[in-house]
């Protein structure tokens, strides 16, 4: 049996892997929210979303998170006038990736608070293993 002082530290290892996945998908979409097509009639980038998993640890029996699969966004695309684009179609439209920067800015900051809480999870359970080797010793 695994000891239960490292329990705290499997966990938000689980979860700093989890949304560091997150803010690495969520920064491609930023990078990604101006690529149209190549050529007419070409579809841009797609958004990529992160779906996370539950994961009991059978060897702990601490519940961890996972990221279960990177999807793709089904939301249409948004249709801009610019004729002299390249991947513009017969009537001068460009289909525009279906990155909105609100979204993505509102994920990566979660993304972002919850990676600092898991950091959180990972110091403190430090010093409570420290405290407690300290107390061994005396």
């Amino acid at each position: 049996m695994s000891d239960p002082l490292l329990f705290p530290l499997k966990i938000a290892a689980s979860g700093l892997q989890a949304q560091s996945t997150r803010m690495r998908v969520v920064s491609e979409n930023i990078a990604n929210a101006q690529t149209t097509g190549t050529t007419a009639g070409s579809d841009p980038y797609q958004r990529k979303t992160v779906t996370f998993q539950g994961e009991l640890d059978r060897v702990t029996g601490a519940d961890m998170v996972r990221v279960q699969g990177i999807g793709t966004d089904e939301t249409p695309f948004v249709l801009e006038h610019d004729p002299g684009n390249p991947a513009a179609n017969a009537e001068g439209y460009v289909k525009m990736p279906n990155v909105r920067m609100l979204v993505e800015m509102a994920d990566m900051r979660e993304a972002n608070r919850s990676y600092e809480a898991n950091i959180q999870v990972v110091k403190q359970a430090r010093e409570i293993i420290n405290m407690t080797i300290d107390l061994l010793r005396s």
